[in-house]
C-alpha cells in the first residue's frame, strides 16, 4: 500500500477516510492499466473516474461549513465507492483480473464513510 503525500495540509488531508480513498485510487489506477486497450474510454475511465469521486467529495463536503453538507457529500461519495465495488467486481468476472485488495480497501473504507456519517 503507498503512503498519499500531500502539500497543503488541508484539514481533509488529514482525515484518515481520505486518505485511505486515496490509497484506493492509486490501487484503482494500477488496476486500470491492466484493462485490455479497447475499455480504455469505456470501463478503464468509468473506475478511474469513479474512485477520484470518492475522495474529491469527502474534501468538498469537508470544506462546505455545514455538517449537514458534509454529511451529504459523504452520501454521494459512499454512492461512488458502491459504482466503483460493481465495476471492481465486473474487472475480476470479465477480465480476470485480480481486484482483491482494491476490493478489501474499500470495503474498508465503506465502513469509515458509515460510521463517520452515522457520527454526524
Amino acid at each position: 500500500m503507498q503512503e498519499i503525500r500531500t502539500q497543503t495540509g488541508s484539514a481533509f488531508q488529514n482525515m484518515r477516510v481520505w486518505q485511505k480513498a486515496m490509497t484506493l485510487v492509486s490501487l484503482v489506477y494500477r488496476l486500470a492499466r491492466q484493462l485490455p486497450k479497447e475499455e480504455l474510454f469505456a470501463l478503464s475511465s468509468q473506475v478511474r473516474r469513479c474512485a477520484v469521486s470518492v475522495p474529491s467529495n469527502i474534501a468538498e463536503g469537508s470544506k462546505r461549513g455545514t455538517k449537514k453538507d458534509f454529511l451529504q457529500f459523504l452520501r454521494i461519495a459512499s454512492g461512488s465507492a458502491a459504482e466503483l465495488e460493481t465495476q471492481l467486481l465486473l474487472m475480476q468476472n470479465e477480465y480476470h483480473i485480480d481486484a482483491t485488495e482494491a476490493l478489501q480497501e474499500l470495503n474498508q473504507l465503506q465502513r469509515m464513510l458509515e460510521s463517520l456519517m452515522n457520527k454526524l
